[in-house]
């Protein structure tokens, strides 16, 4: 991939994966790092250049996204360090409601939802990205999504 390639990759899909990292991780200084370490973990990485199409690559690239946010999760738990929370949005009530509700999730949950309905990836798109089987993403998102209705509405877990 030489650099013009890069920049026009980069400008399509940055602001997406930035997003989605966001939504996962909540805290702003760590989103750039992730970020930044995904993309050149993708450049650096041999099949930058010889995957097939741009969908692809954008596969790829949040599937190195992911594995990043599972590193970052693991070596937050191993720290005991409490995870930061998500910041507040500055929005209607109902926003408010989501944004908390989102924050509560596991990450898997959150990055989940988030591939299907932010991003709008394919059950098995989502299954590539998170490393999961394709059978599973239909039943783990009718869980998350549960989840999520449930966080909403206040019900008890």
């Amino acid at each position: 991939m030489d650099e013009p390639e890069f920049e026009s990759f980069y400008r399509a899909t940055a602001d997406r994966l930035r997003a989605y990292l966001y939504r996962a991780c909540g805290e702003r200084r760590i989103v750039d790092d992730l970020l930044q370490e995904a993309y050149y973990r993708f450049l650096r990485s041999k099949l930058a250049g010889g995957v097939d199409g741009e969908e692809d690559r954008v596969r790829y690239l949040f599937r190195i996204a992911t594995n990043l946010l599972k590193d970052h999760w693991a070596a937050a738990k191993r720290s005991r360090e409490p995870l930061p929370e998500p910041a507040p949005v500055k929005a209607d009530e109902t926003r408010l409601d989501l944004h908390a509700a989102l924050g509560a999730l596991k990450p898997t949950d959150r990055e989940m939802l988030w591939l299907a309905y932010a991003e709008g990836c394919s059950h098995s798109e989502i299954a590539e990205i998170l490393e999961v089987k394709t059978t599973s993403v239909r039943v783990l998102l009718f869980r998350a999504r549960a989840r999520l209705v449930k966080l909403l509405t206040g019900e008890r877990a």
